[in-house]
């Protein structure tokens, strides 16, 4: 998700586990914790535009990195407020959590996420919900907004911090109900219409979750259309749009292509337009 979600969320969660005990820090060791995978963004000082793209959500959004970090972070936070009554352990399951939450948000988006780095360079992406969607992200905003605002001792805070995480999730689940229908359309329909195809895949447009893209791989090419959640037709307008491999070969062994292409995992398509050879994930 972008940034601004990640560190609502963050700061929600922070109120809810000690808010009581540290008040408004609270909020913001829930911020800087849901944001901490994110500093894979200074990659991009080092790393050409393409190695970058498999630099951003790589290692840092990995299994490895949540249980390397999680315990520096509790370590240093329970030594920073001292003398207090939060246990390391509570430190812990804390940190654990934030960024456990990053890594489970940014694995439904079709970005997807490095799970498994170094190991496996595998992105989990399971298209649930776009990278920013507003309708996701605007009862943590307000909430944030009402916590910065309001006095520690409110006796509402925890209610607006527990209902935006509640908010977050059923509409994370809504996502995840309209990824299940548009998939089970989409696989009717491709058979209904002949199309021939060995792979596809559904993800949401931008900043919503009802207008659907939906894109079937074939032997040279790719059927390429939309579904909305609310279509009550049996037929999808397709596009199909040749891959052209073959424009690809003068630059085969081109390191900027080779990172390009593991970044797209097979959905791409070359073009030539004048003078300049164009990569379309």
């Amino acid at each position: 998700m972008d940034s601004l979600t990640h560190i609502a969320i963050g700061a929600c969660l922070g109120e809810v586990f000690a808010g009581k005990k540290l008040g408004k820090k609270a909020l913001l060791w829930g911020a800087l914790a849901q944001s901490i995978p994110d500093i894979d963004f200074i990659a991009t000082i080092w790393t050409s535009t393409s190695e970058n793209l498999l630099a951003h959500r790589g290692f840092t959004h990995s299994f490895l990195f949540a249980i390397l970090i999680t315990p520096l972070l509790a370590m240093t936070a329970e030594k920073w407020h001292r003398p207090h009554n939060i246990s390391l352990r509570k430190w812990v399951l804390f940190f654990g959590t934030q960024i456990g939450v990053h890594l489970l948000i940014d694995g439904m988006n079709v970005y997807g996420a490095g799970w498994f780095e170094p190991f496996s360079h595998h992105r989990v992406s399971y298209n649930w919900i776009y990278v920013a969607d507003p309708f996701f992200s605007i009862w943590p905003g307000i909430s944030l907004l009402v916590l910065l605002l309001a006095h520690r001792k409110y006796r509402l805070r925890i209610f607006w911090a527990r209902s935006a995480l509640v908010a977050a999730a059923v509409y994370l689940l809504y996502c995840g109900l309209n990824k299940i229908k548009i998939d089970a359309e989409a696989r009717e329909i491709l058979a209904r219409q002949h199309i021939p195809y060995h792979t596809y895949f559904t993800t949401p447009t931008p900043l919503n979750n009802w207008l659907w893209y939906v894109v079937a791989a074939a032997d040279s090419g790719f059927y390429i259309g939309y579904r909305s959640v609310f279509d009550k037709t049996d037929s999808i307008r397709f596009r199909y749009v040749p891959q052209q491999r073959s424009l690809l070969q003068p630059v085969a062994d081109h390191a900027d292509l080779q990172y390009l292409l593991r970044f797209s995992k097979g959905y791409y398509t070359g073009e030539r337009r004048n003078d300049t050879l164009r990569f379309n994930d």
